[in-house]
């Protein structure tokens, strides 16, 4: 055959398909048109039918191609029909949880109509909901409480009459908005979160799919992600953000990254801002894993209820400028575990491991005008029975930590905490030993906020033992060293610096100042413990300010010899005074002489 001839042949074929399409679709878009008002009839009848006559869904247009199987709705809104949800709760059978969704476009995709007029089954490859907006009202009914995690009536009752099957493959939210209202207590309280990807796995209605073990609501798989959260916590002095957040409910695992609690102020513009001396908090974990989640508890009554969380590679820092006046607000009923039981999410988790934290405590002090601060290094350890619900409190009423640390990047530390999180005063115990450290490590801290400077001290060990009752610390220091020697300091006349009150210095190291414990004839101090925590002291402050106390006993810092020093310094003064005044009135002799 002649060239020209096969390539006219050729265009022919080419003209036969393409007008074999173009036949196909005006035929399928001709069959659309006037099956449209029956699909979309067909489909407000099934979301009807499907949710037990709860949810109606509306949209403004509906845009199918039938030869691929896609369509769009536009301007798509699902509201719960406020009568029928009024009889479920008369008939106590209403959901704990009410939704309503409003979003611009949903996107259907491998969908063909044809499938449920002739063989009764739907059958979708995608449903893509893009920048929805979910609104969650979460009301538990004591009702709902006892009831079995699978419903007894199969969603397969509320469309059988319409089809045999329902099957997506996958169901996407992109971008969304998600309003959590919480309408347990005397005022709903709202959450809210945007920029949040959900794919939901393989969604199934038949007269099976019910029963089937391996879904959660129908579902083989629920997949969440957050990525760049950001939250302004409601007093303005703090940011709560997380650049990523993953969630599986296959695996009931919850992973997240770079967890900050950032301050909106800068140290000195925070003092500034609550205009009292406040502990300003700074937190950065890197890595944290929440692992065999509750997913049931927490989409019915909020409840986060897991078995394990591990936490690794952070830092928390805590600022407090004393230069400010003292907080007056009370700060009892503020310990950790105190504030665990305020809060207002029901949480309980069964152990907490912690890797790899570093932990830092500063004050500056209006006095010295320093800064003095104290480090714990490489913190490690592990919560167990951390829960504010009292079902789990019945069982144990106590959560305990035990932590290891290196004080000062040196003294290895280790802690157990014993926390009563049923007594209403918040009584813990705490106790554990420090290592051998050069104590002169602790000047950072020493130096600007007690004015003693460590000149030499090996510390030996210090093992204390303190049972804290409404606010009052008893209990016992061993606190073992050698070879002590200390500088009292004052502030500079002149100038932001300290300098050494030598005499005082002498006397201190000469008559107060153990220099070994135990001593060199056997005499071993083991201090005794009482301090009250002033009203306004934190958590941290309270806990290194009893270890303080029995330090200073230790090292012959008793009360008494405290007070003898303090008559010391005052003889001290008024002897400069008198000094002083002598040689003004020899001066004044000497120029009335000339």
């Amino acid at each position: 055959m002649p060239q020209k001839a096969k390539m006219r042949l050729l265009y022919k074929v080419l003209a036969l398909v393409a007008g074999s399409l173009l036949f196909l679709y005006g035929v399928s878009a001709l069959i659309f048109i006037n099956i449209k008002p029956r699909v979309r009839e067909e489909l407000k009848l099934l979301i009807k039918d499907a949710s037990g006559k709860l949810y109606d869904i509306d949209f403004k247009d509906i845009n199918a191609n039938l030869l691929t199987g896609n369509a769009t709705l536009t301007d798509v809104t699902l509201n719960a029909d406020t009568n029928t949800y009024k009889r479920l709760i008369t008939s106590k059978e209403a959901p704990n949880n009410l939704y309503q969704i409003k979003l611009k476009k949903l996107t259907i995709k491998q969908f063909h109509p044809f499938r449920l007029f002739f063989k009764k089954e739907i059958q979708i490859g995608l449903l893509r909901f893009d920048y929805a907006n979910i609104s969650m009202n979460n009301k538990a009914f004591e009702f709902n409480e006892k009831k079995p995690s699978r419903s007894e009536i199969s969603p397969y009752h509320y469309i059988k009459s319409i089809c045999k099957s329902f099957h997506v493959d996958k169901i996407e939210f992109k971008n969304a908005f998600f309003e959590y209202v919480n309408k347990n207590g005397l005022k709903p309280e709202t959450d809210t979160i945007a920029n949040l990807n959900i794919t939901l796995t393989d969604w199934l209605i038949d007269s099976l799919s019910a029963k089937d073990e391996s879904r959660t609501f129908l579902l083989k798989d629920i997949q969440i992600y957050l990525n760049n959260y950001s939250y302004a916590t409601p007093d303005s002095l703090y940011y709560i953000k997380l650049s990523q957040l993953d969630f599986s409910v296959t695996s009931k695992k919850v992973n997240i990254k770079n967890l900050e609690v950032q301050p909106r102020y800068s140290e000195a513009a925070f003092a500034h801002k609550v205009g009292v001396a406040q502990d300003r908090y700074l937190l950065n974990l890197n890595n944290i894993d929440l692992t065999d989640i509750d997913i049931l508890a927490y989409i019915r009554r909020r409840e986060i209820i897991a078995e394990q969380m591990n936490i690794a590679d952070g830092t928390l820092s805590v600022f407090n400028d004393n230069s400010y006046p003292k907080n007056k607000e009370p700060k009892s009923g503020r310990f950790p575990h105190q504030l665990l039981q305020r809060l207002n999410i029901p949480l309980s988790i069964h152990k907490i491991n912690v890797n790899n934290l570093d932990i830092t405590y500063a004050e500056y002090d209006k006095v010295t005008k320093q800064r003095g601060r104290v480090e714990f290094k490489n913190t490690s350890g592990e919560f167990s029975n951390v829960t504010n619900q009292d079902k789990f409190k019945k069982l144990n009423p106590f959560t305990t930590a035990k932590l290891t640390s290196y004080l000062m990047g040196q003294g290895k530390l280790q802690v157990h905490f014993r926390f009563n999180i049923i007594s209403p005063d918040g009584d813990f115990n705490y106790k554990g030993n420090l290592g051998v450290m050069d104590a002169r490590q602790l000047n950072y801290v020493t130096k600007p906020l007690a004015m003693v400077q460590v000149n030499r001290c090996q510390i030996k060990g210090l093992d204390f033992d303190i049972d804290v009752k409404k606010d009052v610390a008893k209990g016992k220091i061993d606190f073992r060293f050698n070879d002590l020697s200390l500088k009292i300091l004052k502030k500079q006349e002149e100038g932001e610096g300290l300098t050494g009150m030598g005499i005082l210095s002498l006397l201190a190291n000469a008559i107060v100042i153990s220099p070994d414990n135990p001593s060199e004839n056997g005499r071993h101090v083991i201090a005794p413990i009482n301090y009250q925590r002033k009203p306004s002291a934190s958590f941290f402050n309270f806990l290194w300010k009893t270890i303080f106390q029995g330090v200073k006993y230790s090292a012959g810092f008793t009360p008494q010899k405290e007070a003898d020093i303090k008559r010391q310094i005052a003889q001290f003064k008024q002897m400069k005074e008198d000094r002083d005044l002598r040689r003004f009135k020899r001066e004044q002799r000497k120029k009335l002489e000339k």
